[in-house]
């Protein structure tokens, strides 16, 4: 597994828990909203078993309704508790990410300054 996708799988379960929050949607959909924001290393392969975890810790309810296309599917919503858990993981991930931009700063400060030096010795 690449370098993105270690760091993608701490996350996906937040990313999954926005995508269901927006609106209630089924397993594919979740699939094809995640690649459309640029989320593309995830298989429903992964993203099944985690619906399933959620929806046993009640984070998630579950219905199956018709579908045009062939059998019934299951559409998913936040309960009361996953709303809580979309919003707690929302703060942590703002906090998670203050972190990294303070410490990736003055990486970044030091890269320019390579790059300057860099260029003025050539």
């Amino acid at each position: 597994m690449n370098e993105r996708s270690q760091l993608l799988k701490g996350t996906l379960e937040g990313c999954i828990l926005k995508v269901i929050g927006d609106t209630e949607t089924y397993g594919y959909e979740i699939s094809e909203k995640l690649k459309a924001n640029g989320i593309s290393v995830v298989s429903e392969g992964t993203i099944y078993p985690l619906l399933l975890r959620l929806e046993k810790n009640e984070i998630l309810a579950a219905v199956y309704k018709d579908s045009s296309l062939g059998p019934k599917r299951k559409y998913y919503t936040l309960t009361k508790k996953g709303k809580a858990s979309l919003h707690e993981f929302y703060l942590n991930w703002c906090e998670l990410q203050k972190f990294v931009d303070t410490l990736f700063c003055e990486y970044e400060e030091e890269q320019d300054n390579v790059k300057t030096t860099g260029s003025q010795n050539e």
